[in-house]
């Protein structure tokens, strides 16, 4: 049994990760049954995904209550408002109320605004699994009020419980900015460590996450990265972009905001001779404003193509046709060296060279030296940024910036279920 609190049809990054391993579970002797509310609150939805279900999955789904229409009227945002995103990245918000909600976030919501369906949970699934066998429980977080519900089904029941961390809990980028008291940090922190050393088993993404948790006392932590799924890249009669369009695809908040390559990028417009001709800069996904105002500042927008928020069926043409693919880690994250997020592996897949801003000395800029699938600098080195442009910028006059990553094959969605898989087995045994 598999308790998410992201399922189709959600959006975005967290629901791919088990999605896809619930698509390759059968392959390995395992029959997974979701269980996830029914009326949860998205930020996006793409009903694209459900086509990833396999036939005759067993989805339970239970009402959740969750804050958020307090929190609308309390701030006087309208009703057709997303709140999650607000809620959970706190920079976003700036107003008094705002800066309230947040504190009521960071000190009474614990673990998170989901807590409200933790109780009603244990007692729907405690009786489930009484007349249901199941061989294992597996939880995936955040929101952590996940783990927490299958920490009082094994308390109960001792049945084997893996705890999947797709980001880390305490050491999270916007923990620091929830305005938490002296006395919340120590409960988040407690109820952290008990699930770290309450469950059979633990799944992380990263090297660095790995190591984090085993110095918290974690026993039994398995490194599983995220990956890509082949089908989903899978796209033919792609035309490339005639531009050397540099493409960012997701979110970019002002935490994500890359000073240096604008300040390159602006340079480069000025003394390169047809730069500024051949420069498309492509934003896709949700872009704040101070993003927008510093590429106006430096006379960037013209060079600016945004588009919306895309279904994940359209990510990968999107992806092939552009000529470099940015990425880039929050600076300010205590985790910085081991965020490895599931698009960098369609990135791998897409064999489009990768321009990275991050920690050029963590799990990211790892992987890139080993598949040698691209570049990265860190956050304000314009030096080290204007070099990497530059040399993709005269392989792109050479027509040279097709990419093939070695090994990649690893990162594939079904060999990450194997070994996930092969979790299962032993933690049951």
């Amino acid at each position: 049994m598999i308790i998410t609190y992201y399922w189709p049809p959600s959006g975005g990054a967290g629901v791919q990760r088990w999605l896809k391993f619930v698509k390759y579970l059968r392959n390995f002797g395992w029959e997974p049954i979701i269980y996830t509310p029914s009326n949860p609150g998205f930020d996006v939805t793409d009903h694209t995904l459900e086509g990833d279900i396999p036939e005759g999955i067993e989805v339970i789904k239970t009402p959740i209550w969750e804050p958020y229409e307090f929190y609308k009227k309390l701030t006087g945002k309208k009703g057709s408002t997303n709140i999650n995103s607000e809620i959970l990245n706190p920079k976003r918000s700036t107003g008094l109320l705002d800066q309230f909600s947040i504190w009521i976030r960071g000190n009474l919501f614990i673990p998170d605004a989901r807590k409200f369906w933790i109780k009603p949970s244990v007692r729907f699934l405690i009786k489930y699994l009484k007349e249901n066998h199941v061989d294992a429980i597996v939880s995936t977080g955040p929101p952590h009020s996940m783990h927490l519900i299958a920490l009082k089904i094994k308390n109960r029941l001792n049945i084997p419980w893996m705890a999947d961390f797709r980001d880390p809990w305490t050491d999270i980028d916007y923990y620091k900015d929830l305005k938490i008291s002296a006395f919340a940090d120590n409960k988040h922190k407690n109820l952290e460590l008990k699930t770290v050393r309450s469950c059979s088993a633990m799944v992380v993404v990263s090297r660095e996450m790995k190591e984090n948790y085993e110095k918290m006392g974690g026993s039994n932590v398995h490194l599983i990265t995220n990956g890509f799924d082949p089908d989903d890249m899978d796209i033919k009669n792609v035309i490339p972009d005639t531009k050397f369009s540099i493409s960012h695809i997701g979110s970019l908040p002002p935490s994500l905001n890359m000073h240096g390559l604008w300040n390159v990028l602006s340079d480069m417009c000025e003394v390169l001779p047809n730069f500024r001709n051949n420069l498309e800069i492509k934003l896709i996904g949700k872009v704040e404003n101070t993003v927008i105002d510093d590429l106006k500042e430096r006379h960037l927008t013209e060079y600016l193509t945004r588009i919306e928020y895309v279904s994940h069926d359209k990510v990968a043409p999107l992806m092939k046709q552009s000529a470099i693919l940015l990425l880039v880690i929050n600076k300010d994250s205590p985790n910085a060296k081991g965020i490895l997020t599931g698009k960098f592996f369609e990135y791998l897949a897409s064999g489009r060279p990768i321009l990275a801003i991050g920690p050029d000395n963590g799990d990211l800029a790892n992987i890139l030296k080993e598949t040698e699938a691209g570049f990265i600098s860190e956050y304000d080195d314009t030096d080290h940024i204007r070099m990497i442009v530059r040399t993709l910028y005269d392989k792109y006059l050479q027509n040279q910036l097709i990419n093939t990553p070695k090994g990649i094959e690893k990162y594939t969605r079904k060999n990450l279920t194997a070994e996930l898989a092969s979790v299962l087995d032993k933690m049951i045994r």
